[in-house]
């Protein structure tokens, strides 16, 4: 009797059949629509460049950034909840227009803006292969990444009233690491049915690919000594 508690206590944790099933389902239609988001975003943002558009007043970017958040979370069960998420995905990609017409503004700005844009690809594109591929569980890291992008957010701001450079760097790379957790975890938890919206989960991922695209701006754009 001992012996086959033994057994039963080594044996190896699966997933269900259900729940492997599910979450593949989830993630294929998280990839797609998470695709034709960013594809969406481009064009805004082209928009924006092209027409030499002035950056929105902050009030106007975080009014519609979580009202349009609140949107896609109401009606994510619904097929109102595509039209949600493709607005807030526009409306940001729209907001990154002006960013990125600062950056290529500055002597070595292509440069800069194309190492940024692949960096944010090679980043996304590793650590979510690597955990679609090992499988393994990243959920412990959840707690440790609301924590930190907390702080980092706090100190954003003090940056931002206090006018500290040097603290506003440090968050944009504290932001890359936390990114880069949030994807692991992120894509995590659709494998393992942490998430089994498809639409929220296209969500969190395009807001962390954003923040992270974000931040590889302003720390390439220090580095090349044009900020």
């Amino acid at each position: 009797m001992m012996q086959r508690n033994d057994v039963l206590t080594k044996a190896p944790i699966t997933l269900a059949p259900e729940t492997a099933v599910t979450g593949n389902k989830v993630l294929r239609n998280t990839y797609l629509l998470l695709s034709l988001t960013l594809l969406f975003s481009a064009i805004t943002a082209g928009v924006a460049m092209v027409t030499n558009a002035a950056p929105l007043h902050w009030l106007i970017t975080i009014g519609g950034y979580f009202g349009l958040l609140f949107a896609v979370t109401r009606l994510r069960n619904s097929i109102w909840g595509l039209a949600a998420v493709f607005a807030l995905t526009g409306f940001l990609g729209y907001t990154l227009g002006p960013i990125l017409n600062f950056y290529l503004s500055l002597p070595n700005g292509s440069q800069v803006v194309m190492t940024a844009l692949g960096g944010t690809g090679v980043i996304f594109l590793a650590l979510s292969g690597y955990a679609v591929v090992s499988r393994k569980d990243f959920s412990f890291m959840g707690g440790f990444l609301m924590v930190g992008i907390l702080v980092a957010f706090l100190a954003s701001l003090g940056a931002v009233l206090f006018s500290i450079p040097m603290l506003s760097l440090a968050v944009s790379g504290m932001f890359i690491l936390l990114m880069s957790g949030m994807i692991l975890w992120q894509t995590s938890e659709i494998i393992h049915g942490g998430e089994t919206n498809y639409i929220m989960a296209t969500v969190s991922l395009y807001i962390t690919i954003f923040n992270l695209l974000l931040s590889l701006l302003q720390i390439l754009g220090v580095m090349s000594g044009d900020d």
